[in-house]
């Protein structure tokens, strides 16, 4: 019970080889380390695997902090013992969440998500090694729905929701992604506020995604252009694409399935979109395609 122990925040140096510290694990996860381990917090050191193991039993930080807690909370007119709660905690911890003195854990923000109509960016996203976890067409589908994709409004049965950044990077590792799903992605980035944008572009590198993100990053500006619902999304898209466009990479690459016969890459060559080209990808989907913006 991490409220009757030492609760601490731990930060590990050294994680990446490149010095970056416990980010890439969605920073500074909350750990009762002497509840799971046993032994002193600050006489432990641990491996990258022994890190991931940890994360099954960790309060994983998220994007909300105690006074972005404070702030949602006195603008849905509520008081500390009401959303206390909601939240299914005591006034009094809530209090310390709000101060700053103890994380806002995951379960917590899930929890403001239902109860205060929070934007799914919040959610804090999963641990790197569950990122990397190959996922179905079904499971992109069935995200897309909870989100609130119109294409795919049937999904959306009772269960938890995603932070739009995990749905769109795991549905990009897809390989022989339908096209129904791979014209559905520029939407996240369209409708979804408040993404974050560091984490994202990182993934994408590790991954060798560069190019598939940046095509969808891509698509979703030129759509915020002809859709003036949208052109409040053109500032951090152009973000996007400019952390991205070092990184593009030189080898033809597919979005969505690939071509079967080389007759078919030729042809996906010669009618694919100037956005397509420049990050060397296999595809004939252009914004006319976007079922979405109809």
């Amino acid at each position: 019970n991490a409220k009757d122990c030492d609760t601490r925040k731990q930060r590990v140096s050294g994680f990446e080889p490149e010095g970056r510290e416990f980010k890439s694990l969605r920073a500074y996860q909350t750990i009762s380390w002497d509840c799971i381990l046993g032994t002193p917090a600050n006489s432990c050191i641990y491996t990258r695997s022994e890190i991931y193991n940890i994360t099954e039993y960790v309060i994983l930080c998220s994007n909300v902090r105690g006074n972005d807690l404070k702030n949602h909370r006195r603008a849905a007119g509520l008081t500390q013992k009401q959303l206390a709660r909601k939240l299914g905690v005591t006034q009094a911890y809530l209090s310390l969440m709000e101060t700053g003195q103890r994380a806002v854990s995951a379960n917590a923000v899930k929890k403001l998500v239902a109860a205060l109509g929070l934007p799914a960016s919040v959610l804090p996203l999963p641990a790197e090694h569950v990122m990397k976890r190959p996922v179905s067409g079904l499971w992109v589908a069935s995200c897309l729905g909870k989100l609130g994709y119109p294409g795919f409004a049937y999904l959306k049965k009772s269960g938890s929701i995603k932070n739009p950044v995990e749905v769109l990077l795991r549905a990009l590792c897809v390989e022989e992604l339908e096209p129904r799903l791979a014209e559905a992605l520029p939407w996240l980035l369209l409708e979804h506020e408040g993404l974050d944008i560091e984490e994202t572009v990182a993934f994408a590198k590790e991954r060798g995604l560069q190019n598939r993100l940046g095509f969808t990053v891509s698509l979703a500006a030129q759509a915020a252009e002809v859709s003036p619902g949208y052109t409040r999304r053109l500032k951090d898209l152009r973000k996007i694409e400019a952390a991205l466009e070092p990184s593009r990479l030189a080898r033809e690459d597919c979005f969505g399935r690939r071509p079967k016969s080389e007759a078919m890459r030729r042809w996906l060559c010669d009618h694919r979109s100037e956005s397509a080209a420049h990050w060397n990808l296999l595809t004939d989907l252009k914004v006319k395609h976007l079922r979405f913006l109809s």
